[in-house]
């Protein structure tokens, strides 16, 4: 009896060990969130429920702490990885594979209600977000005299998000360097909350959370170098002409996670449906050869990064996929 007790638990102990080996564990950016959040359910559907996959929305740089930690599979990130996480990562004994998904419109968004902002400038923006305006610049007036005396309410992504690095590049100069009195959320829904519920609100992130969100904000266009005013849209980031906030958007892989045959399977059916699942959350779809590509890097064992641990604004789909990855 105290056997047949033992050989029980042992295979308790088995099964709950199986059900354990089959996760895939990912976190990261909230930019990505939504397509890798659609390609697990549907991953999670074709596989009854053998294989979870939990996706978390820490930030990126949330993200690539866990991950260069050894703690997830794969990181989402709005961003590429930066020289310090791939220190980080080759310290841990982490390599990796990094596979761009999706290009975003990181978008500007108002109150629908606001009279007055129709367009607005790269540098009417580094007035709003530069770190100088703290505490100064707290008004609309201040921004540009035409505009109303009326206080500014500021939502933006924060210090461990993707977006915050790639938006303070773009519009301020550098990475990281922004005002800091701010709302400041890793999660986009918190910021669409704020920006929704006040007319003097402005704020910035991932295309998808605006999209989801139409009728509760307006997206503002951005004035691009060569002076066109231009919404956001999948058109205009094809076409180049949504600068400076077109940007690509990223998974980064375990390469010892892609021996689990769950991650190995999941990434390949990422890789497969993430055009699709892409254009459903509004994001803009990369082309058929950025996927089989990225499955072929895979394949081939090119781990790494192509873009040497810095942050780069204005990268075009084609120059995306011309380069070769290093780690």
């Amino acid at each position: 009896m105290q056997l047949n007790k033992l050989f029980a638990l042992l295979g308790l102990a088995a099964t709950a060990f199986a059900s354990q080996a089959q996760v895939v564990k990912i976190d990261g950016s909230s930019t990505v969130f939504p397509i890798t959040e659609g390609v697990a359910e549907d991953f999670q559907k074709a596989k009854k429920g053998a294989v979870k996959v939990t996706v978390g929305i820490s930030g990126t740089g949330g993200g690539f702490k866990k991950f260069c930690r050894g703690e997830t599979d794969i990181s989402n990130a709005s961003r590429p990885i930066l020289a310090k996480e791939m220190a980080d990562c080759k310290a841990a004994g982490v390599e990796y594979y990094e596979l761009p998904v999706a290009f975003d419109a990181l978008t500007v968004v108002i109150n629908p209600k606001n009279p007055f902002l129709k367009q607005i400038t790269v540098e009417e923006l580094k007035k709003i977000w530069e770190p100088a305006a703290q505490g100064k610049v707290t008004r609309w007036n201040q921004v540009n005299p035409a505009w109303p005396d009326a206080p500014i309410k500021l939502f933006g992504a924060g210090a461990d998000s993707g977006t915050f690095d790639y938006f303070t590049e773009a519009i301020n100069g550098k990475s990281k360097a922004s005002r800091g009195d701010f709302t400041a959320s890793e999660d986009d829904n918190v910021l669409v909350q704020g920006v929704s519920s006040d007319i003097n609100a402005i704020g910035y992130f991932g295309y998808a959370y605006y999209a989801e969100n139409q009728g509760k904000l307006k997206a503002l266009p951005i004035v691009n170098p060569k002076g066109h005013a231009v919404a956001p849209s999948e058109a205009a980031v094809l076409a180049g002409t949504y600068e400076p906030l077109s940007r690509p958007i990223f998974i980064y892989v375990n390469a010892k996670s892609l021996t689990k045959p769950e991650v190995k399977e999941f990434v390949e059916y990422m890789m497969k449906n993430a055009a699709k699942i892409a254009k459903e959350v509004k994001y803009v779809p990369l082309p058929a050869k950025a996927y089989t590509g990225g499955l072929e890097h895979l394949n081939k064992g090119k781990k790494g990064t192509v873009f040497g641990g810095k942050n780069e604004v204005g990268i075009t789909i084609e120059e995306l996929l011309a380069r070769e990855a290093a780690l």
